[in-house]
């Protein structure tokens, strides 16, 4: 098997996260001499953090300009990077930090970038790239003999790295020397939404969709879109799930329908939306369109709630099914919560 490069960049203590330690146990299970390259302001946390994984070489590009996400400095401490270590396949984590500088690496180098794999497997003495085409109904398995080979693996494809940590200072950091590019930006902070007020949980183990029937009529005729926003809320605050929305409801705002005012195209679902990968998913007042179900492809266990037995749910696409009104039982959850 030829070399490998892991890139990674650090978090704000140092650290890597968990999509970087997913794309090391993909590196690990390629099997060829493996070399850890990291960028941050400081990297030996990480370094020791991954000590025992097996890296014959770390290398670095450290320093304050280097610790912000930026295109110039993040492609320009990749491209050092990779010139020291040499030639093969350099596989990261595909990030909106990676994502965004790594082709561009590609382009400097010569080589080649293949942007949401979701596995990377030996195949015949080099590798094999998996990956999704058209909003995954067709799977490719692609290989290239260009190099370097810069493959950018989803996060959630592949179980986290877990081995033991080194103490501090037991992973030797080669320095590589990079130039910090002039850069016309400067970060001043970061602003958040509060914790409550978080809808979208990439890690939480729930995924709770709604669907257009929330601002509908329900049986008294009436819409009742401030109760159905209490309601969902008051769920997603008490479970810490994350929030989804079938593309007929973040749709709604555009024409002129009761809407919820929480709900933006950030949490839609489906074929032009995410496709989410939580453990347990549970979707309300949606009716299980094609495009829609497309979106719980990798979602483990599927429940919904709706009035129609025979809607696209029950017909197959939910692992079970609760037939009655998605009010009643989001008031009677909530209590229980």
């Amino acid at each position: 098997m030829e070399s490998i490069l892991l890139l990674a960049h650090t978090e704000a203590d140092g650290t890597l996260a968990r999509p970087a330690l997913e794309a090391l146990a993909a590196a690990i299970a390629l099997g060829g001499p493996l070399t850890v390259g990291l960028v941050g302001a400081e990297v030996q946390p990480a370094a020791d953090q991954v000590a025992s994984c097996g890296a014959a070489r770390f290398l670095a590009v450290r320093g304050d300009a280097f610790a912000q996400p930026r295109y110039a400095t993040d492609a320009a401490a990749a491209e050092a990077i990779c010139r020291a270590w040499g030639c093969g396949i350099v596989l990261a984590a595909g990030t909106s930090r990676w994502a965004r500088a790594l082709p561009g690496v590609a382009q400097r180098l010569g080589g080649r970038v293949d942007t949401h794999a979701n596995a990377i497997v030996a195949q015949n003495g080099g590798a094999a790239v998996a990956r999704w085409f058209y909003r995954q109904r067709m799977e490719a398995v692609l290989t290239r003999t260009q190099r370097p080979w810069i493959v950018l693996l989803d996060p959630g494809c592949v179980a986290a790295w877990s081995g033991a940590a080194g103490a501090a200072g037991s992973a030797a950091v080669e320095a590589v020397a990079c130039e910090p590019p002039a850069t016309r930006t400067t970060v001043t902070g970061f602003r958040a939404t509060e914790g409550d007020e978080q809808t979208i949980r990439p890690d939480a183990k729930l995924l709770f969709v709604a669907g257009a029937g929330w601002t509908k009529k329900q049986a008294d005729g009436a819409v009742h879109a401030a109760e159905a926003e209490r309601l969902i809320l008051g769920m997603l605050r008490k479970s810490q799930a994350s929030l989804g929305g079938s593309k007929s409801l973040v749709d709604l705002s555009g024409e002129g329908e009761a809407v919820l005012r929480f709900m933006t195209h950030m949490n839609q679902i489906g074929q032009t939306g995410s496709t989410p990968r939580h453990p347990k998913g549970l979707s309300t007042c949606c009716h299980g369109e094609e495009p829609h179900v497309v979106g719980w492809r990798f979602v483990n266990q599927r429940r919904a709630i709706n009035l129609d037995a025979n809607c696209g749910w029950a017909r197959g696409k939910a692992d079970v099914l609760y037939v009655a009104d998605a009010f009643e039982v989001m008031r009677h959850l909530n209590a229980l919560l």
